[in-house]
């Protein structure tokens, strides 16, 4: 999952990248990932919409099948959802399901901003602001995800679709701010306008312990 920075055309969208003003935003009290195969069509239209408070986000991740290509969700496939999967092998999911829930600290160890630019030629560059010292074996990653509204796309439930991932990223060993620049490429179908830079940090049992989301300051 390590993504370096690109070459030419990333730089110069990176140079161009301003912060994004932060707007005020409810800081979530809880992460819920959701995982599934691109086989599994029914894990997207045939999930049961039920009310979530505003303080509790989710994350859904498509993790490609063995049908590739011909998978119902294959559009939507990212090679980063199985790594993730790998990760949290040892974790135990909501009731057996392919749910995981993370609750999240009031004041955490490290405090995360993400600022993001323009769309350019294919790519998004994303800036990530980090404070605090990270905990041993942490690891700090950058994605874009997409926003699909409920009733959008087949899906009855809203969902915050991860569909590029830059990470592990190196901080700061001495926990001053650290500043990370990526550029991340559009994946093919995604709408550009319904994607946002999102950064989270994972302590060394893969557990999700902090997260920030572009042009939200969490209050």
């Amino acid at each position: 999952m390590r993504n370096a920075l690109l070459g030419a055309a990333g730089a110069a969208l990176l140079t161009s990248l301003t912060p994004a003003a932060a707007a005020p935003c409810s800081a979530p009290r809880e992460v819920i990932e959701r995982l599934m195969s691109s086989d599994c069509e029914a894990c997207w239209t045939g999930a049961a919409a039920r009310p979530l408070p505003r303080s509790t986000w989710v994350l859904d991740w498509i993790e490609p099948s063995a049908a590739g290509a011909d998978a119902p969700l294959a559009a939507g496939a990212l090679p980063e959802s199985a790594a993730r999967r790998r990760a949290l092998a040892t974790a135990a999911p909501v009731d057996g399901t392919q749910e995981f829930r993370w609750p999240l600290a009031r004041r955490p160890a490290v405090r995360l901003t993400v600022g993001g630019g323009p769309a350019w030629n294919g790519y998004l560059g994303l800036q990530l602001q980090a404070s605090g010292k990270l905990p041993e074996g942490a690891e700090v990653y950058l994605a874009l995800v997409e926003h699909i509204a409920a009733g959008s796309d087949g899906s009855p439930v809203e969902r915050r679709l991860v569909r590029s991932v830059a990470g592990p990223l190196v901080l700061d060993a001495d926990g001053r701010r650290s500043t990370q620049w990526r550029a991340l490429r559009i994946p093919e179908g995604a709408k550009p306008e319904r994607l946002q830079g999102m950064a989270w940090w994972v302590d060394r049992e893969a557990r999700l312990r902090g997260i920030a989301l572009e042009a939200c300051t969490a209050r």
